[in-house]
């Protein structure tokens, strides 16, 4: 229903009965939007915001959850695909982890790190991973990138694979998958392991949007 908002900052609370949110003004309509303490903290009051959105329905009430990224909006929703994993749940899981970092942990299935978000147990830090890695890795349904224009013998093609994996289940196209990560080979000559990589590829992906 909604993609994004682009208004004025209103205002902005951490600690609120509400929940951490902020207030938007859209052509003299305030939107009441959920988001985490990482979010608020890089927003200042009354400067023009675009936030990715994210719509919530439950049976007695609908939220909007807010994100300065697509990428933060498109992880929250895959986290919430999780049984038990609700809007405050991995509103904490962001705030305690970049996207990068999530996806690593995700990638290495390392529960215990996971587990360092306030919340997350091992037990449900163990599902998160068991449910979400292959959700973020389609190694089925992914095309590999045709990199034979790029000098990669340094580079395992398994790491390129799973970031092309992970940039479309973030939904960007095969071709903007592959843009990015070509563009990331050819100018971060440093990038070999799928982290980097992958930062450096939503780095040049958020420049495009």
């Amino acid at each position: 229903m909604y993609d994004y908002l682009k208004g004025r900052l209103v205002s902005k609370q951490i600690n609120s009965y509400r929940g951490s949110h902020i207030v938007i003004d859209v052509n003299n309509i305030g939107y009441f939007v959920l988001t985490g303490k990482s979010t608020i903290e890089r927003l200042k009051d009354n400067e023009e915001v675009k936030i990715y959105v994210s719509l919530s329905h439950k049976e007695d009430s609908m939220s909007l959850t807010g994100f300065i990224t697509k990428e933060e909006r498109d992880i929250f929703n895959i986290l919430q695909s999780v049984s038990g994993i609700g809007v405050k749940l991995a509103l904490l899981i962001l705030d305690e982890f970049s996207i990068t970092e999530l996806i690593d942990i995700m990638i290495r299935e390392d529960s215990k790190e996971l587990s360092r978000a306030k919340g997350v147990g091992v037990k449900v830090a163990q599902k998160i991973i068991i449910e979400l890695k292959d959700k973020l890795i389609n190694w089925s349904n992914v095309t590999p990138v045709d990199v034979s224009d790029i000098q990669t013998k340094e580079v395992e093609k398994e790491a390129i694979i799973e970031v092309q994996s992970v940039l479309i289940s973030l939904g960007y196209s095969t071709n903007e998958a592959k843009s990015a990560i070509k563009e990331v080979l050819n100018y971060k000559k440093e990038c070999k392991k799928t982290e980097d990589i992958l930062k450096y590829s939503l780095e040049f992906l958020s420049r495009m949007t």
